[in-house]
C-alpha cells in the first residue's frame, strides 16, 4: 500500500496494488476511519462507505478480479 496524499482536512487517496497481478486501485479513505480502524473497529465499521472488493483490498492485497478468480462470485 502507498500512500498517495491527502486530498483535504478529512480525506486521504491511497494506491492498492495487488499481490496477485499487480494492478493498482486507488482508494479514498475518511482520516476519521483510519484512526478508527486503527484502533481496533472493525473495518466494515470504520469505512461503511467502501466496497466489500474495496476492503478486502485494503485487508489482504487481493483485487476483487483475483477475489473471484480465486473464490468465484459470491451468492
Amino acid at each position: 500500500m502507498i500512500e498517495s496524499g491527502n486530498i483535504d482536512n478529512t480525506h486521504t487517496k491511497i494506491d492498492v496494488i495487488c499481490v496477485h497481478c499487480r494492478q493498482v486501485q486507488t482508494i479514498i479513505l475518511s482520516k476519521a476511519g483510519i484512526e478508527a480502524y486503527q484502533k481496533g473497529v472493525l473495518i466494515q465499521d470504520a469505512f461503511p462507505e467502501l466496497t466489500a472488493g474495496q476492503r478486502e483490498m485494503l485487508i489482504s492485497g487481493t483485487c476483487d478480479n483475483c477475489w473471484k478468480k480465486f473464490f468465484g462470485e459470491s451468492e
